[in-house]
């Protein structure tokens, strides 16, 4: 069983890349199911969720860390639609049809190059809480239940609440406990309507679980956080090779690089190039 509240995580989010409301609730769902999954990850080790679809948002791309770090973007910030009927974001019609892609990297950062569990499955559903459940009853073979939820202000701080709730039944499970826990779910209040200043985590868990008593084994911060840097940003421009740098130099005078994950902008003034040329 795993909760998170991802307020804050989902406003710095939506700060860095000005997406449009139903492009800002799709990426904070995936954000939020990522950073469920990975924590149940080993150290050193990240996982990758990502949405390749048809809707106007294109793709859906986050990557979080068992430390509770993730970052995320989409491909395209501007997709918005109508409401539904109900009255709620459209995320099902920004994203349409596709593919949910999750990728497991295993010492990535310490040098440990072993090639990548990728696993995928169609999108069923296009609201992300679903997707993320059936992905893990079909490739990982997990029955799970998944609740996520991101609620918007119509004016800064742009999001009221952002959070989620995974729950994976292990083998052998009492059927009478996975009857009662989807009793509840099914008449559950949504979590963005019971998330405020002092909502905590085990909160989330207690209205998922209802009257069914769990203890906590571990608690961790979590925040939106970037691996990129300055230093990356320079080594990347170096591996273009002398003759592109020494272009660069000529023509622009700088390099301007922009990460897509956290829109971050690292400026390589020329004193930068001609050093690259020069070592």
């Amino acid at each position: 069983m795993l909760s998170a509240i991802t307020t804050d995580i989902v406003a710095e989010a939506i700060r860095r890349h000005q997406t449009a409301p139903t492009a800002s609730a799709a990426l904070g769902r995936v954000m939020t199911g990522t950073l469920l999954m990975a924590a149940t990850l080993k150290d050193f080790d990240r996982l990758s969720t990502r949405i390749e679809c048809t809707g106007p948002i294109g793709a859906i791309i986050a990557e979080a860390t068992k430390d509770g770090a993730v970052r995320g973007y989409v491909k395209n910030p501007d997709a918005e639609l109508p409401p539904s009927e109900d009255g709620k974001f459209d995320v099902r019609g920004i994203i349409g049809e596709g593919m949910f892609y999750v990728i497991r990297e295993s010492g990535f950062d310490i040098g440990l190059h072993i090639d990548p569990y990728v696993g995928s499955v169609p999108i069923v559903s296009g609201e992300i809480a679903e997707d993320f459940a059936y992905y893990l009853a079909k490739s990982e073979q997990i029955p799970s239940a998944v609740m996520l939820g991101v609620l918007l202000n119509n004016s800064e701080p742009f999001v009221a609440a952002s959070g989620g709730v995974m729950i994976q039944m292990m083998p052998g499970a009492n059927e009478h406990l996975i009857t009662m826990i989807e009793d509840t779910i099914a008449h559950a209040p949504h979590l963005t309507t019971v998330i405020n200043e002092k909502t905590r985590p085990e909160d989330l868990l207690k209205l998922a679980l209802g009257e069914i008593d769990f203890e906590i084994l571990d608690e961790r911060d979590v925040s939106f956080e970037c691996t990129c840097s300055l230093d990356k940003a320079v080594a990347m421009v170096e591996a273009l090779g002398r003759d592109e740098v020494a272009s660069m130099l000529a023509e622009q005078g700088e390099a301007v690089m922009n990460c897509g994950f956290c829109n971050e902008v690292y400026s390589l003034d020329a004193a930068v190039l001609s050093g690259l040329l020069k070592g």
